[in-house]
């Protein structure tokens, strides 16, 4: 059955269609603004281990180069790995809809978004995010709350939905809010130095352009008849077992869990815990189990309480309270510049290199070339965590943090006029 929804957004129109394309997945549709078009899937298998205590969701998004009426550069003239771009967008899509799958939902799931249209003027991210909110909302997936996005602009001390790229560059505020009917579930931005005041504003008007795209999508799965399954979460031990090992271990491990630092924190958990599941019999291996899971739990409602009722931390610090820092520059001899920052058990290692126009980075996208002065790249070395794994190439989270703290020194930096050079910084966290 083909659907079509058209959302007034700000000054352009939001076009939802389903029932055309990628039909053989679970949920599927397109959403176009402008002559930019995204196609969104959602898919379910149900062939992993049941004893899984997380979801395996993934998220990926992909911008052809045909979108533009181009074709790649480079020797094999085809689409390569993510570029940064795809990488956030797919993190976009991941953060605020994680959190909305039904508690105990352990069923592989895929996200997959396509832009397959691109006009310049319009950003396939927010599309995306919509998308994929549409296609897991149509879907038989057990999905129940949908999310919908848009990105909000200051121009000229005007809030303005959606800007369109060119109205973007001389935009006060990139601000992207994500959020269901009752809340808002995700936000990010850069802005240059907007007051919080003016910044909330700004989210509460996203929020209530987004109940829009929200309504759009009930009234698709309401008049395409679709039947979504009823889900009730598992139970993943007795409530019974639960009430006895809280009242068994609950005011040792709250103990415990006051300890000051991390490592000793670690081990002074493990010595209540520990001790308290070896005493459980071998041949009631499912109580041992379960008994970890609880403790788990209790942790989590224990730093709860100790926040909201006692308005403190474990490590005895108030609410308003930071941990002590100290900052030494100038540290390696041969950089241009250098600092380490140190915030408690957490440091990093930060290291400046400046260069010439020549050095910049030079960015493929399906636009076409572009050209990025101010590189900001995060390491999150194993060490940092004292763990033992590969070191690999950065992964999805160092690429997202990087592009995160680049954004914030972004509008405090000299225009390229004043200052025509390239800037790289690296910073490498050793602890945290």
């Amino acid at each position: 059955m083909k659907q079509r929804k058209e959302i007034p957004i700000g000054s352009g129109t939001l076009v939802i269609e389903s029932g055309y394309l990628a039909k053989q997945a679970n949920g599927s549709c397109t959403v176009r603004l402008g002559d930019t078009v995204v196609l969104a899937t959602a898919c379910m298998e149900n062939k992993g281990p049941s004893d899984r205590d997380f979801l395996p969701l993934t998220v990926d998004y992909r911008e052809y180069t045909y979108a533009a009426g181009r074709i790649p550069g480079g020797f094999f003239k085809r689409e390569g790995r993510p570029s940064e771009k795809e990488i956030i967008t797919s993190r976009q899509i991941d953060r605020p809809l994680r959190p909305l799958f039904p508690e105990g939902y352990i069923a592989d799931t895929q996200i997959i978004a396509f832009c397959l249209s691109a006009d310049g003027e319009n950003d396939p991210d927010i599309l995306a995010i919509n998308g994929a909110s549409i296609a897991l909302v149509l879907s038989d997936i057990p999905f129940y709350h949908p999310v919908g996005a848009v990105r909000v602009g200051l121009i000229d001390g005007e809030v303005v939905m959606n800007p369109a790229n060119s109205l973007r560059d001389v935009s006060d505020l990139d601000l992207v809010v994500v959020g269901t009917e009752e809340a808002v579930v995700m936000v990010e931005a850069g802005a240059n130095q907007v007051s919080e005041e003016l910044l909330l504003e700004c989210i509460w008007r996203g929020h209530l352009e987004n109940q829009k795209i929200i309504k759009a999508q009930h009234e698709m799965f309401r008049e395409g008849n679709r039947e979504k399954p009823s889900w009730t979460a598992p139970e993943v031990y007795p409530e019974s077992l639960y009430e006895e090992v809280k009242g068994e271990i609950y005011a040792p491990l709250k103990a415990a869990l006051f300890t000051k630092k991390k490592f000793e924190r670690k081990d002074a958990v493990n010595a209540v815990v520990k001790p308290y599941v070896a005493q459980i019999p071998e041949s009631q291996a499912d109580k041992k189990l379960h008994a970890k899971k609880i403790v788990g739990r209790l942790e989590e409602e224990i730093l709860r309480e100790v926040v909201l009722h006692e308005r403190t931390r474990f490590d005895s610090r108030r609410l308003d309270e930071i941990r002590p820092i100290t900052i030494d520059v100038g540290v390696l001899p041969r950089t241009h510049g250098s600092a380490v920052f140190t915030r408690g058990e957490t440091q990093a290692l930060a290291s400046a290199t400046l260069g010439t126009s020549r050095d910049a980075q030079v960015i493929e996208e399906y636009e076409g070339e572009s050209i990025q002065k101010f590189l900001l790249h995060y390491n999150f070395p194993p060490f940092s965590v004292g763990e033992v794994k590969f070191l690999r190439s950065p992964g999805r989270r160092e690429i997202g943090h990087g592009v995160l703290a680049r954004r914030a020194l972004l509008p405090v930096l000299p225009h390229e006029d004043e200052f025509p050079y390239t800037i790289r910084v690296v910073s490498d966290i050793l602890e945290s």
